[in-house]
């Protein structure tokens, strides 16, 4: 309705970006238009892109809470600190840790919790905008969407942890969402083709199932299969391969079993044999070679602590791809960080006058920053013939 003054903006602009780019336009006849104008003056490099760490960079799409450190908050400052560039996806965002409110046997020290979930379609489009801004280029993808939930809740009431996975679906897992995962490392993939795919299948532990059932054949049909690192418990590896770990033996078969589906790399976290706690790890480093597999018996450490398997997952992720031929090396650095973490959680614990042993406790992941950046190996790997 007024083209003098929408001409004297433009006009303005015009001057403003010929001013910006530096260029003299004045000569007659060779003012650009304002598409020209706007296309000479460039925008800032992303430096994580124009100038990547040595590291890489890191797609992780984990939970998240803004007291506490699970998920993401647990797995992102140490892959920093690591010297990774990281961006965090959220899966969920809750103010607290859900298992506080769950912990009946113990203190109740978080009665409630307030957030939300990302659904697979949220996911997609927080991918679509990456892609739009040709962002998406990535040298690791990790995975762990379902937060350590529910552990103690399912031996105390079994029933009532089955309603609970009724009501937190989307939370701790569903189909759909999963299936947006897998997109996801396909279009990683397809930019990136030698993209690692860390994958924690957060599934359950010490014998029972945190996510619907129909999610384990998804699990095992389809993301092992795509997963360049797999970091399973004793549990979930039992449910991913069908085979029962009653022994090291069975332990090392359970990795062989992985590495004939999919995954280069397999790293048990955790098995329960005899009073024992042990570390299986496994590398294949050739098709249809045999793989370099050991052991680290691990210290058992009185207490129970929320976060520790996306730390260990994070820690695993960020040494073994500094020490991409020796995942024994990288095992080794990464546990005894884990485990000097936990010790400084308990002790701090026991110097404010509480019981470690009486609720699940928030680990120390700051304070431990230096134990992060620079462990010191006490607990070593032996490798199997």
């Amino acid at each position: 309705s007024c083209p003098v003054f929408v001409c004297s903006i433009l006009c303005s602009q015009g001057a403003l970006i010929c001013a910006l780019s530096g260029k003299n336009y004045r000569k007659k006849g060779n003012f650009p238009d304002l598409r020209s104008l706007m296309e000479s003056v460039m925008a800032p490099p992303i430096l994580s892109l124009a100038l990547p760490s040595e590291t890489g960079r890191v797609l992780s799409i984990q939970s998240h809470t803004v007291q506490g450190y699970v998920g993401n908050k647990s797995a992102v400052f140490p892959l920093q600190l690591l010297g990774y560039d990281v961006d965090p996806i959220n899966s969920v965002q809750f103010s607290n840790h859900t298992g506080k409110l769950l912990t009946l046997l113990h203190s109740n020290r978080y009665p409630t919790f307030k957030g939300q979930v990302l659904n697979g379609q949220q996911l997609w489009e927080l991918i679509e905008g990456l892609e739009a801004n040709d962002l998406l280029y990535y040298t690791h993808l990790l995975t762990g969407i379902l937060d350590l939930v529910l552990y103690f809740f399912f031996l105390f009431n079994y029933f009532l942890a089955s309603v609970l996975i009724g009501l937190f679906a989307g939370y701790i897992g569903s189909v759909s969402f999963l299936n947006v995962v897998l997109e996801v490392v396909n279009k990683l993939r397809s930019i990136n083709p030698k993209l690692t795919y860390v994958c924690d299948p957060v599934m359950g532990d010490e014998g029972k199932l945190y996510v619907p059932s129909e999610l384990v054949s998804v699990y095992r049909e389809k993301v092992v299969p795509v997963a360049s690192m797999l970091t399973p418990n004793q549990f979930e590896a039992e449910q991913l391969t069908g085979f029962r770990i009653m022994s090291e033996t069975d332990g090392r078969e359970a990795c062989n079993l992985l590495h004939a589906a999919g995954p280069s790399k397999v790293v048990i976290t955790s098995i329960s044999i005899d009073d024992s706690l042990l570390l299986i790890g496994s590398h294949q480093k050739e098709k249809g070679q045999h793989p370099e597999q050991f052991k680290i018996v691990i210290p058992k450490i009185p207490a129970y602590f929320t976060g520790t398997g996306d730390l260990t997952t994070a820690l695993l992720l960020g040494w073994s791809n500094k020490y991409p031929d020796n995942l024994d090396k990288a095992a080794e650095l990464a546990v005894s960080s884990l485990q000097a973490l936990l010790q400084r959680t308990v002790d701090d614990y026991l110097s404010a006058g509480y019981d470690p042993k009486s609720s699940s406790l928030e680990i120390r992941l700051i304070q431990s920053q230096d134990n992060i950046r620079n462990p010191k190996v006490k607990l070593k790997a032996e490798r199997y013939n």
